[in-house]
C-alpha cells in the first residue's frame, strides 16, 4: 500500500508521527505537505495529495490541518475525491466501507497522536462493502459529474 501524506502548519508534529506509524507496518508513505512552523496555507497540501490519488499515484491518502475540515475542503474540490474528516476509529471504518472514501482528514487541535493513530489503523484496515452503499456512491459522482441528482429531482 501507497498514501500521500499533506499537512499544515499546524501539524507538522502529528505527520511525522503518523508516517513513522505507517511506515512501521510497512505502508509507503508520499510526504507532500510541509515541514516548517511557519504558517502556510492547507489547500496546497489538500489538492496535491487529492490529486495524486485521484491520478492514482497513491491509494489513499492522510490529511492534517488544524481541524481537518479545511485541507478535506480542499481535496473534496478535485474529482473523484472522498475525504472524510473523522475524529474517531468508527466513523473512519465507516467512510471506507460505506462510502469507499479514499481521502481520510482529521486535526492536530482536535485529537491526540494515539486517536490519530487509531483513525489511520481503522481506516487502513477497512474494505469498501460495495452492494448498496455503491449506489450511493454513484449518486456523489453524478453530482460530481452533472451538479445534479435524478434522484432528488423524483
Amino acid at each position: 500500500m501507497k498514501l500521500a501524506i499533506g499537512n499544515d502548519h499546524t501539524a507538522v508534529e502529528m505527520k511525522n508521527e503518523i508516517m513513522a506509524h505507517l511506515e512501521a507496518k510497512g505502508i509507503e508513505v508520499v510526504n507532500v505537505g510541509v515541514d516548517t512552523l511557519e504558517s502556510c496555507h492547507y489547500p496546497v497540501s489538500g489538492y496535491k495529495v487529492a490529486k495524486m490519488v485521484a491520478a492514482g499515484e497513491v491509494d489513499g491518502g492522510v490529511l492534517i490541518c488544524g481541524t481537518g475540515v479545511g485541507i478535506s475542503l480542499a481535496a473534496n474540490k478535485v474529482k473523484g475525491i472522498r475525504a472524510c474528516v473523522c475524529s474517531e476509529p468508527y466513523s473512519a471504518r465507516l467512510s471506507k466501507q460505506h462510502n469507499n472514501s479514499n481521502i481520510i482528514a482529521f486535526g492536530a487541535r482536535v485529537i491526540g497522536i494515539e486517536t490519530a493513530k487509531d483513525i489511520v489503523d481503522a481506516w487502513v484496515g477497512a474494505e469498501f462493502e460495495g452492494g448498496r452503499h455503491q449506489v450511493r456512491v454513484d449518486m456523489l459522482g453524478e453530482i460530481e459529474e452533472t451538479q445534479a441528482l435524478a434522484a432528488a429531482e423524483e
